[in-house]
């Protein structure tokens, strides 16, 4: 196949995507980081091809080892002969706003391989662990072929739990001595987890966190709902790949008990989130649009004036743009 030309059409772009070329679908990935005006022609054109991959969630405090996870996980899914993408969200760099931490640097062993496409997207300043950018870029990387779409993201705190909304299956690491068995008395971000990964299992204290989680999942929660799917809860050490096959078990386990219909009320409500987001963004933009607005100053001076309060005069706004949109 020859080399993309920089100045190819993007009716070219799509179609090579299509055919798993990985400069296509860099440039793919780049438009949705870039917020082209070509969006929703590329999300017309992908979306008769997406909702085949499983999409993997990986997430966990900073120096729990998610990367080498990953980097594990890849290698293992591709003796299994699967194509794999990588979203690496790492936090923005203050300057330029790209990708601080460069999570391709740490993957290298996948560098040269064909059937493993790793993209580092910035945060940039998105919170909530993800890029928002991030359900758009799986998008086009499941249009491309991929049977797995991995997603790394940030070291997350309690509340930035956006990769459970993303993901088929969301993996949660922890490791000894990062605070986790605190963390484990918890709600937070443990709530979110389908597989909990007790990394550096080798180290003093794993034990204990295991026994922590355990406990945690006694006390209740969504977890010990009839039917609800109990979280499994494996020890690794990825720096060597050991507990590595036992992770796989566990994803696949949890694949077959969303099979039940879990799996399509997962991607339904990830769909309403999506379009939410568009919508909300479109919508936020075109307030952009009328602010110092004619129409937007005259509600200003009638809510100052006490002739009607804010809410009704947001009303107007929001009728005025539904009357104006095409």
């Amino acid at each position: 196949m020859k080399p993309l030309r920089r100045d190819a059409p993007l009716s070219e772009v799509l179609e090579r995507a299509q055919a798993a070329d990985p400069r296509a679908v860099a440039r793919l990935v780049s438009l949705v980081e870039d917020d082209s005006p070509h969006l929703p022609e590329i999300a017309a054109a992908l979306a008769p091809h997406t909702g085949r991959a499983q999409i993997l969630g990986l997430t966990g405090s900073p120096g729990v080892g998610k990367s080498t996870s990953t980097s594990m996980l890849v290698k293992a899914f591709r003796e299994q002969g699967k194509r794999v993408g990588v979203l690496a969200v790492d936090p923005s760099s203050p300057f330029s706003g790209g990708a601080l931490l460069g999570d391709r640097v740490r993957m290298q062993d996948h560098a040269t391989d064909s059937g493993v496409f790793i993209r580092s997207m910035a945060s940039r300043g998105h919170l909530g662990g993800l890029s928002w950018a991030t359900p758009q870029a799986v998008r086009v990387l499941d249009a491309a072929g991929c049977d797995l779409v991995l997603v790394e993201t940030v070291g997350v705190g309690q509340a930035e739990v956006d990769v459970a909304s993303l993901a088929d299956t969301t993996v949660v690491l922890l490791a000894p001595g990062m605070g986790d068995g605190i963390q484990a008395a918890k709600a937070g971000i443990l709530e979110i987890a389908d597989i909990f990964v007790v990394n550096k299992a080798d180290r003093d204290g794993a034990d204990q966190v295991v026994r922590d989680l355990n406990g945690m999942l006694r006390l209740g929660g969504r977890h010990s709902e009839a039917g609800a799917w109990r979280p499994e809860i494996v020890s690794t050490v990825a720096s060597t790949g050991k507990g590595i096959p036992d992770v796989l078990e566990a994803i696949e386990k949890h694949r077959t008990w969303m099979a039940g219909g879990e799996l399509a009320r997962r991607r339904q409500r990830r769909a309403a989130a999506e379009i939410e987001a568009i919508a909300v963004k479109t919508l936020r933009a075109r307030m952009g649009d009328l602010h110092g607005s004619k129409a937007l100053d005259t509600l200003a001076a009638e809510v100052v004036a006490g002739e009607q309060d804010p809410y009704a005069a947001a009303d107007k706004l929001i009728a005025g743009i539904g009357a104006s949109s095409p």
